[in-house]
């Protein structure tokens, strides 16, 4: 079966998620984001404010590519993981991916709620919010449909709704 990589816009369940396959399927669960940040020794948004955006990419380009060449993990990926058609490259062939996916409005509503997310992730654009998010998922959504062997809707779904999804099709 090999490794699965979890992609979406943040706040979709990524990382809960990739917890509960693993441990479903005996395998090994990294968020990509906090292995960057034990690799960087800074937080995300530290790495903005002395790397800028370029600097995170970069930095992201090196875990994905690191990951990728592992086996028997489920991996959430960062939400702009996706960009970088290197990454998306680094990805084929490496495993399944599955894009979790919500809308515009659920994203941003489970970003408010969610206390890390604030601390954490920065916002990547002038106007954050949620015309950020939506702004960012239309230009995301083609690329996490590009690089998806699936997708799961996670809007009405518990975590371990979505993880026995995942787990149904990647063991059928």
């Amino acid at each position: 079966m090999g490794n699965i990589f979890l992609t979406g816009y943040r706040a979709t369940g990524k990382t809960t998620v990739a917890g509960l396959i693993a441990q479903a399927l005996g395998k090994e669960a990294i968020d990509a984001d906090v292995y960057l940040e034990e690799q960087a020794g800074m937080t995300i948004a530290e790495i903005f404010t002395e790397e800028g955006e370029q600097g995170f990419r970069n930095r992201e380009t090196d875990v994905v590519k690191k990951l990728a060449g592992r086996e028997n993990i489920v991996v959430a990926l960062g939400g702009g993981a996706i960009v970088r058609e290197e990454n998306r490259e680094a990805l084929q062939g490496r495993g399944i991916t599955v894009w979790l996916m919500a809308s515009a409005t659920v994203i941003f509503e489970r970003m408010n709620t969610d206390p890390l997310t604030g601390q954490r992730r920065p916002d990547l654009t002038a106007v954050g919010g949620l015309e950020e998010v939506r702004s960012l998922l239309t230009q995301r959504t083609p690329l996490y449909q590009a690089v998806a062997d699936f997708m799961v809707d996670t809007e009405q779904l518990s975590p371990e709704g979505v993880a026995a999804e995942i787990v149904s099709k990647v063991t059928a």
